[in-house]
C-alpha cells in the first residue's frame, strides 16, 4: 500500500503484454504503474478507490446480436472506432479452453473449440473473433475477483478507450485511430495525448516511455481509464445500458464513460 492508505484514490487499468497497467494518484503525483495481476491493482489501493478498467466484467449465461449488450450501444457512438469494440460471448465459451497454449497452432486449435461454445450459446449463433479470444485469460481473471470478492463490485468499473475519448470529446468519436495494421499511428496519439492533456492530464505522463511490458498505447488508455474513475468518483458518468444489467452471478454488465 502507498502513503495515500485511507484516501479515495482513482486509478484507470489497461491490460498489457505483462499484465496490467494502472495510471493512480501516488504520493500526490499521478504516475503509471505495470502489475503482473488485476488484484495486485486493488490490493495496492486504498479500500475506497474507485478503478475503471478497460476489460469486460459480466458475463451472461447467453448473448444476444453484437454481444453482451453494452457493446451493440456504444458502438453507433464511435464512428470508424467502433471496430475496437470486441463482442464477448458467454461465460461458458469464455471459460471453455484456459489454456495456457504451448505454441500458435493449440491457441487456434483451442479458439476455434470455445467458438464451438459460443455458437451455442448465442442467438444468432456467433463464434470469437481471434482478437476476443486473445482477451479470455484477462476476463477470467476478473470474472474470479468479481465472484470471490463482491464489495468490489460498486467501485471496479467496466469502461472503454474510444468511448473514454468520445466522452472527454465532447460525445465525438476520435478522428484518427491509434494504430493503422496493428502499428502505432503518431498522429492518432497525438490527438489522443492532446485531449487528455486538455482535461488536466500532465504532458510530462504522456510523453515518457511508458513502463517495461506496456504500450505507449496502453498508457494512453490507461490514462482515459483514470479520468473516467475520477468522474465516476464524483457521480459524473453515464452507463449503457441504464441502469446495468446483471449476470446470473449478480454482477453488472454494463460501460461507463
Amino acid at each position: 500500500m502507498t502513503s495515500t492508505a485511507g484516501q479515495a484514490v482513482q486509478a484507470g487499468v489497461d491490460g498489457c503484454k505483462a499484465g496490467w497497467i494502472a495510471v493512480l494518484e501516488e504520493d500526490g503525483a499521478l504516475r503509471s504503474r505495470v502489475f503482473k495481476r488485476f488484484a495486485d491493482v486493488v490490493d495496492y489501493l486504498p479500500p475506497t478507490s474507485v478503478i475503471a478498467v478497460d476489460m469486460p466484467i459480466g458475463l451472461p449465461d447467453r448473448v444476444g446480436h453484437g454481444g453482451r449488450g453494452p457493446e451493440g450501444l456504444i458502438r453507433p457512438l464511435l464512428g470508424q472506432r467502433q471496430s475496437s469494440v470486441f463482442s464477448i460471448p458467454s461465460r461458458s465459451a469464455v471459460y471453455a479452453e484456459p489454456g495456457p497454449f504451448a505454441n500458435a497452432s493449440e491457441f487456434r486449435d483451442a479458439h476455434s473449440r470455445a467458438s464451438a461454445v459460443a455458437w451455442l450459446t448465442s442467438d444468432p449463433p456467433r463464434a470469437i473473433s481471434i482478437q476476443a479470444f486473445g482477451l479470455f485469460p484477462k476476463i477470467r481473471e476478473i470474472d474470479a475477483l468479481m465472484i470471490e470478492r463482491q464489495e468490489l463490485r460498486e467501485r471496479v468499473i467496466e469502461s472503454h478507450p474510444e468511448l473514454a475519448f468520445w466522452r472527454l470529446n465532447g460525445e465525438r468519436a476520435m478522428a484518427l485511430p491509434k494504430k493503422i495494421k496493428g502499428t502505432v499511428n503518431p498522429n492518432g496519439m497525438e490527438e489522443r495525448k492532446a485531449l487528455l492533456a486538455a482535461h488536466g492530464l500532465p504532458r510530462d505522463l504522456l510523453e515518457l516511455p511508458p513502463p517495461k511490458g506496456a504500450g505507449a498505447d496502453d498508457l494512453l488508455d490507461a490514462a482515459a481509464m483514470y479520468l473516467i474513475a475520477a468522474r465516476h468518483a464524483r457521480g459524473a458518468t453515464t452507463c449503457f445500458p441504464n441502469p446495468p444489467l446483471r449476470d446470473p452471478l449478480g454482477i453488472p454488465i454494463a460501460i461507463w464513460a
